[in-house]
């Protein structure tokens, strides 16, 4: 068993190098170029008809949640670790010009998670519960026929794997942080969890749903904040940390306190890993939680996977860049999440620990709701409906043996599963880039007509 964790491991590690990074890359440029640089040229519309639009109860066409709570469901699977560990890890290994990468791959990427909301909308079915659901799995079965059909099922049962573990990791972080703030038992805290989650998910996507579009946004005020607040307090601080982000982006940084230093290699592989790991662009999991959007057409909800990318990254991630910048935690030589609650300590004695804590039990919750319905997802494509509610209980229980660290051995199939699942989505979502571009330009041509 051991072995072959150890391969896993490496596998992981190997995948979540360089060859990742290209292939987000490459799948990032071709999607700008086909769709003429749509993430810029269109921002102001794309802001208009999302962010604008974040109250509106009016819906168009069909499926299972507004387009809102859809969009709020795929946020709570992205805002969350990235946010706060995730940058702080890139921060805390490639330097603050990490940061900097972190908004070129966002910038790149947005265009991709674009894409691949609109080929989940389009491809999205109707299942025996009334549920839509799309994805990858269904961008294969539909979009590239029947030969490929394996493919649908060898990706979709490595997402069910990836998620169910993925529940279990993010209750093992949860138990953490309630333990080393409250004194919680670990136990206490799974079997907690479980119950809490239960009550949402055993309802369905609906119920997650509208949990999500009440939670996501609180937590994210919350977070954001708190972090304003220290920036505010700092801000003598700020141009040099901005300064130093694009100076350091193409130099490296040599060691400085508690810091190790970085090379210029280091700095762009940490920014590009963490940049896509938090926004989630090209990871195959959007899809599934927007194919369950209500909307008229897939362009329209394919907009809301822009304005994901940019809460996450451009917003989120460069304010707790900022504090550990400004603050100076990064001289602290912690690294991860240890060095954002760090910052936020330094910046906000006392409320600033709160905060930290409280933002990683929302981000872990709402996460944890999510993970609960992509691998279900993955699970039904897999083994049918009639899975669903055994699936849900075994989701719970592994959530209490996760609480207490039962699946530690297991953890290295999330990284090592999820490093697959990208790959293969990305490559496709290339192939069936003429498909997007049509749908792009039919989105557009029926609003002119419209207007």
């Amino acid at each position: 068993m051991q072995a072959i964790m150890d391969v896993l491991g490496a596998f992981s590690g190997f995948m979540w190098g360089w060859p990742l990074i290209i292939i987000i890359s490459v799948t990032a440029v071709v999607y700008s170029i086909v769709l003429k640089f749509f993430q810029f040229r269109k921002f102001g519309y794309i802001t208009k008809n999302t962010f604008g639009k974040m109250f509106d109860k009016t819906v168009r066409g069909e499926g299972t949640l507004t387009p809102f709570q859809a969009a709020s469901s795929a946020l709570a699977g992205t805002l969350g670790v990235g946010n706060i560990a995730g940058v702080g890890v890139a921060v805390g290994i490639g330097g603050p010009g990490a940061l900097f990468w972190m908004w070129v791959v966002a910038l790149l990427a947005a265009v991709a998670k674009f894409a691949e909301v609109v080929l989940g909308i389009h491809f999205r079915e109707k299942g025996d519960d009334g549920v839509y659901r799309g994805g990858f799995m269904y961008m294969v079965k539909k979009g590239l026929g029947s030969k490929w059909a394996w493919l649908a099922y060898f990706w979709s049962f490595l997402f069910f794997i990836q998620f169910l573990v993925g529940g279990a990791v993010q209750s093992n972080a949860l138990s953490d942080v309630l333990s080393h703030s409250f004194g919680t038992d670990k136990l206490v805290s799974g079997i907690v969890i479980a119950v809490l989650v239960g009550l949402v998910i055993l309802g369905g996507i609906k119920r997650i749903g509208k949990v999500a579009e009440k939670l996501v946004p609180l937590m994210a005020v919350i977070y954001f904040v708190g972090a304003l607040i220290i920036l505010i307090i700092n801000i003598a601080n700020v141009p040099a940390a901005l300064a130093t982000i694009v100076k350091t982006a193409f130099t490296g940084m040599a060691p400085a306190g508690g810091f190790a230093g970085s090379t210029l290699i280091m700095v762009i592989q940490n920014g590009f890993a963490r940049g896509v790991y938090s926004n989630e662009a090209g990871m195959g999991t959007s899809p599934v939680a927007h194919a369950t959007a209500t909307t008229d057409h897939p362009v329209r909800q394919g907009m809301w996977g822009i304005f994901e990318v940019f809460v996450d990254t451009i917003v989120m991630c460069t304010m707790t860049g900022l504090v550990i910048m400004s603050t100076g935690a990064l001289s602290t030589g912690e690294v991860g999440a240890s060095l954002t609650a760090t910052a936020f300590q330094q910046g906000l004695p006392g409320p600033g620990d709160l905060i930290v804590t409280v933002s990683t039990i929302f981000f872990a919750y709402t996460t944890i709701l999510v993970a609960a319905f992509y691998s279900e997802t993955g699970g039904v494509y897999c083994f049918g409906s009639k899975i669903i509610y055994p699936f849900r209980v075994v989701f719970l229980i592994g959530l209490v043996v996760g609480s207490i660290g039962g699946l530690q051995m297991v953890w290295g199939l999330f990284d090592s599963f999820m490093a697959a699942t990208v790959a293969i989505n990305l490559i496709v979502i290339v192939i069936l880039h003429k498909i997007v571009v049509d749908l792009t330009k039919d989105y557009f041509a029926k609003e002119k007509e419209a207007a």
